[in-house]
């Protein structure tokens, strides 16, 4: 019996947001698993709450260990700490389990629903999010890099279309109104701040017409009225949809509602977690894309229901990735296996960047598509150079 015999942990302070979760089972394997945000909460519940009971446990019963980890005591329907943690082991025992089967995790799921997977270019530069805090770009800010492509929608939104269309990018995520959310807490926008908003799609439009693809972030940052306004405005731009427009997208009655009064479709969400708010977001008739992260959701386990639910709903799934190279590596393999899977999610300065100093590989994108992964498991592993970075918290559990 291949059962667990240790969980370890990783913490970077360079990415505080970040935690690394290895488990070793008895056959001498070592899967990989990874969440983001609240990490050093997570590492507690890993190695106080969870360990304990995982401890001995038989690693190929997954969905038994799914349905322990995500209970009412200690999982809820949001994405907290106990859900973070459920889903970092989730995605360690499928890596597990592919590695044992000889497979990659999409062909141990059951296999593949298309050869390789269309992506979509996040703008998010060089360290959205990892070291703790959104980031905001004012005028005295200056890029990091050729791929600070945060400041660079904001600047010259049209420059890089062109730049990703180069590239073999055909679609690109932007979040040009989040600065104008805090002043009324997303209650209000006014006429210019709404013009304001637009120009960098406007100035793609100009640019590159129709040959890119364009998504508008919200980031769950507006209420019911203001996010209204921006996606009526949208209309003329042809998004491709508008991300989490809601500050509580959990929210069926205003997201059915917004739907209903506007032509631009609507996505959520990756902030959820488990299978039922889906479910209830479907019912509603208030999403038109599906959008899960498995790093939050409860990993494979439960994504792959949400991917069922989709396509029962004959709706669109995309996996989110701005996060981590473990999370990123997860979603190729649900978006290689979902059947109504549109887009994989990558952000082109972490990919380049510091992606490749934790794992040892990482998606192949030609022309725009995510080639699917050869190796078994994951296909991916943390590098011996992590363990050596400065300042890494390590901690075990047997």
């Amino acid at each position: 019996m291949p059962d667990i015999r240790c969980l370890r942990t990783y913490r970077l302070p360079s990415r505080p947001s970040l935690i690394w979760l290895e488990i070793e089972t008895s056959d001498g394997l070592v899967g990989l698993g990874e969440t983001f945000r609240g990490a050093a909460s997570v590492e507690t519940c890993l190695h106080e709450e969870l360990a304990p009971w995982l401890l001995g446990r038989d690693a190929r019963h997954i969905e038994g260990i799914s349905r322990h980890l995500l209970t009412p005591y200690v999982g809820y329907h949001g994405s907290g700490t106990e859900v973070r943690a459920a889903s970092a082991v989730d995605i360690a025992l499928w890596d597990l389990a592919g590695q044992r089967q000889g497979v990659p995790v999409y062909q141990a799921l059951g296999g593949g629903a298309r050869p390789s997977v269309p992506v979509y270019n996040t703008c998010a530069g060089y360290a959205f999010n990892t070291g703790g805090q959104r980031r905001d770009i004012g005028a005295g800010d200056r890029p990091e890099g050729p791929y600070d492509d945060q400041i660079a929608f904001m600047r010259d939104a049209g420059a890089l279309a062109e730049s990703l269309l180069a590239e073999g990018y055909k679609a690109m995520k932007i979040w040009p109104f989040d600065v104008y959310a805090p002043a009324s807490a997303g209650h209000l926008i006014s006429l210019p701040d709404l013009e304001k908003g637009l120009q960098p799609f406007r100035r793609i439009r100009e640019a590159v017409g129709n040959r890119i693809e364009v998504m508008c972030e919200l980031h769950s940052l507006f209420g019911g009225h203001s996010a209204l306004r921006i996606c009526q405005a949208l209309e003329e731009v042809g998004v491709f949809w508008v991300e989490d427009p809601l500050n509580k997208m959990d929210d069926v009655a205003g997201l059915a509602d917004l739907r209903r009064r506007t032509r631009v479709p609507i996505c959520g969400s990756e902030t959820l977690g488990g299978l039922r708010p889906f479910r209830d977001l479907l019912a509603g008739d208030a999403l038109d894309v599906v959008m899960l992260d498995l790093a939050w959701c409860g990993g494979f386990t439960e994504g792959r229901k949400i991917a069922a639910l989709a396509q029962a709903w004959n709706r669109p799934l995309a996996p989110h990735d701005c996060t981590g190279p473990v999370t990123l590596m997860a979603g190729l393999h649900m978006a290689l296996h979902a059947p109504t899977a549109i887009y994989q999610e990558v952000v082109r300065a972490t990919l380049a960047t510091w992606y490749r100093d934790i794992v040892t590989d990482l998606p192949v994108i030609a022309d725009g598509m995510a080639q699917p992964p050869a190796a078994a498991g994951l296909g991916t592993r943390l590098k011996d150079g992590l363990r050596l970075q400065p300042g890494l918290t390590v901690r075990e559990s047997r």
